[in-house]
């Protein structure tokens, strides 16, 4: 049989089996495989698919049925690299994550011999992990964060040329939007429930609507006590921008209070803060733990950190702040999203319909003496 040249392709017959094999070149390397027919004119039909499908980067489906779930996320965590997203988080053993994706590496037995069988990860694979995960008592936005996850590390396989098609994957209804306030008398309840090494940073939080992931970020080299003002850096930011944060004299004062010689790397104390957090919320009556079964845990249920970004806003724009100076502060970049974070509180509403009464009345007053001014002085 004479030598083809490489990217031709051609027909064959192996001893043995009656099927026609399929004989192409791909990236310099030869590819043989099973045409699973002995009609030689649908071979023929199948193996200009194949090279065609080559050609377009889809790989056979003999090297898709090799794909692992292990596949999948390292396609999507070096699609996270590449886009620079902030979420992409290095742990301390040097491997990476997201959040979120932790559950599906359980769920589909990461660990184990690096995840099972790209033909399980299926519709109602997703559908049994959406149920498990609600058995936990998680919320549905915990759960579609996963689902956000696994749908896009299919995609992207497809983008790469791996996978020919996806399965559907179908999120939940979203949950409400938060309305998590935190009034100035709760707050100071609170903050008496904290350690001191964390009470820094949630008073920040508070005050500056800054974003946890990036308070976490801020150096001493940062900040200027005498000028009361730290600037993020755009690589520290969720929108890529740079910004100035105003701090309030309270947290002036306990960042002073830390003696100098200590005044290295990060400014806040964070070891433990959601743990402490949720303790803290418990004894402040903000918050509950439940026990689950199946859980070694207790499950909380409460007031959360990003609470305070929603407060803080809230109060800078009960004090006469505009939208865009609010938004230069907290980092928000449109104002269908902001909008979401001023919540008006009960008593603001009440001091509202107050104000209205007051200036219908000066009216009415206003009106009647106009009236009694417009009639003859016999009447």
């Amino acid at each position: 049989m004479p030598k083809r040249e490489r990217g031709s392709g051609g027909l064959l017959k192996v001893k043995g089996s009656r099927f026609y094999y399929g004989q192409y070149y791909k990236d310099g390397r030869q590819i043989r495989v099973s045409l699973k027919t002995d009609i030689k004119t649908k071979a023929q039909a199948s193996l200009r698919r194949l090279m065609g499908d080559s050609e377009r980067g889809i790989r056979p489906e003999s090297e898709i049925k090799k794909l692992r779930y292990v596949d999948l996320r390292t396609g999507l965590l070096a699609n996270y690299l590449e886009r620079g997203n902030k979420s992409l988080q290095t742990l301390n053993d040097g491997s990476e994550t997201i959040w979120g994706l932790k559950a599906l590496d359980e769920f589909f037995k990461f660990d184990d011999d690096k995840g099972v069988p790209i033909g399980q990860i299926t519709t109602d694979a997703a559908r049994k992990f959406v149920r498990e995960r609600l058995d936990e008592g998680l919320s549905n936005d915990t759960v579609n964060g996963s689902l956000r996850l696994l749908r896009r590390m299919l995609n992207i396989a497809v983008e790469d040329g791996k996978l020919t098609a996806v399965p559907k994957i179908r999120l939940l209804k979203s949950s409400k939007a938060r309305q998590g306030f935190v009034a100035r008398e709760t707050f100071d309840l609170l903050i008496g429930k904290l350690p001191v090494k964390l009470k820094p940073i949630i008073t920040f939080l508070y005050y500056c609507a800054v974003r946890l992931g990036e308070a976490k970020q801020i150096e001493w080299s940062q900040v200027d006590l005498d000028s009361a003002l730290i600037r993020l850096e755009q690589d520290q930011t969720k929108n890529g921008l740079a910004r100035i944060i105003p701090i309030p004299d309270v947290v002036v004062e306990m960042l002073r209070n830390v003696p100098a010689k200590t005044r290295k790397g990060p400014i806040f104390f964070t070891t433990n803060l959601r743990k402490e957090w949720q303790k803290a919320c418990v004894a402040a009556g903000l918050g509950t733990f439940t026990e689950v079964d199946g859980r070694p845990d207790k499950v909380y249920a409460g007031l959360i950190i990003h609470d305070l970004r929603r407060s803080a806003i809230s109060n800078m724009m009960r004090v006469g702040a505009s939208e865009s100076e609010a938004m230069k502060i907290s980092g928000h970049r449109t104002n269908d999203v902001f909008k979401r974070y001023h919540i008006v509180s009960t008593a603001d509403s009440t001091d509202l319909m107050r104000r209205v009464q007051a200036a219908q009345k000066l009216v009415a007053n206003s009106d009647s003496l106009v009236v009694r001014a417009a009639l003859p002085s016999a009447l």
